[in-house]
């Protein structure tokens, strides 16, 4: 039996409070907000920090706020951000990003920041502690190598959030609090390609808050590809959303692709190719192949690399089709085991 090791728990009732404590314990210290990847991470010895500071009792940060857009507390549960309805009908992608992770029950707990700053993974870093000793562990953590490619100097560990890529086709920003000091970043470079340094969150700040512009105009989705139709990680996911003309000309867009390296990978020349023109079937077919340029899945999850790569301009194509106001029940229902309610 996997047991939890020795810890001290902290309950602030403020971020002001809970940013102080994190100032004081420093390195020994990491957040809890709904536990669900964390605490089997330290069963298995993954993170082994000596200080929990829970984030629970604060209730701003479970708080939704209507603005020129829309404000989302990072402790609030996936089950509650799915039950808002702005958030279904303005934020479609983030809505059925929220939909596809893990299973009911995990969402009750589950909470929006802890999804963003999730833990990245791969195949011989995510196992049991008497595992990763007998391989002699990994760069990740305790070890000199990186299993997936043993010359990289960095850890090839991917990134498995399934908000994140949706939060970034929306334009997201979060804010992040510490004991003397707040910050405003735009989501898309709060990450970096490396699976140990893998966001740019101090280990003093607290993720207080995500920040959507009006949805005004635009159109959104997120598609994602698993082993297991029911609650798997994703092996590579696809957000995509544009600015329609009144005749269906796209006038902006983002495109951005999950679980294909150590971030969310935004495909910029994607979403160029897209604007000043309609969603056919040969722009839908080129955007999906300029997208897959940008994608180079390696051998840290489920399934090979290169059909995990084969997959992207189809699911490239799922997620355009729907914006062009394709009828994808079905396919949803049948590709992603996803119905639209």
């Amino acid at each position: 039996m996997m047991r939890l090791p020795y810890f001290r728990f902290h309950a602030p009732e403020t971020i002001a409070e809970a940013a102080r404590i994190l100032a004081g314990e420093g390195p020994d210290a990491m957040i809890l907000a709904g536990g669900t990847d964390l605490l089997p991470n330290m069963k298995r010895g993954q993170q082994t920090p000596k200080h929990l500071v829970a984030l629970r009792q604060i209730q701003p940060l479970r708080d939704i706020r209507n603005g020129s857009g829309l404000s989302i507390g990072a402790g609030l549960s996936l089950t509650a951000l799915l039950a808002n309805e702005s958030v279904q009908q303005n934020y479609t992608a983030l809505w059925q990003a929220a939909k596809v992770v893990a299973t009911p029950q995990l969402r009750n707990m589950a909470t929006l920041g802890g999804n963003i700053c999730l833990d990245t993974r791969c195949n011989f870093y995510n196992q049991g502690e008497e595992w990763r000793k007998a391989i002699n562990y990994c760069l990740k953590k305790d070890g000199e190598i990186c299993w997936v490619a043993t010359s990289s100097k960095t850890c090839l560990a991917v990134s498995s959030t399934d908000t994140a890529p949706a939060l970034i086709a929306l334009g997201a920003k979060i804010r992040l609090v510490s004991a003397d000091n707040e910050r405003v970043v735009d989501l898309k470079d709060f990450y970096h390609d490396d699976g140990i340094n893998y966001m740019g969150r101090r280990a003093d700040e607290i993720l207080g808050e995500v920040i959507l512009q009006p949805a005004s105009g635009w159109k959104s989705t997120y598609w994602k590809l698993r082993r297991r139709g029911s609650f798997d990680f994703p092996i590579l996911s696809v957000a995509a959303a544009v600015k329609l003309a009144d005749d269906g000309t796209v006038e902006d867009a983002r495109i951005v692709l999950g679980a294909v390296a150590s971030k969310p990978v935004v495909s910029t020349d994607a979403a160029e190719f897209l604007i000043g023109k309609k969603i056919i079937d040969e722009v839908i077919e080129e955007t999906g192949r300029i997208a897959t340029r940008v994608a180079r899945p390696v051998d840290n999850t489920d399934l090979a690399p290169p059909w995990r790569k084969k997959m992207i301009p189809v699911f490239m194509s799922y997620a355009l089709r729907e914006l062009r106001g394709d009828n994808v029940t079905a396919l949803r229902q049948r590709v992603a085991h996803q119905a639209r309610n």
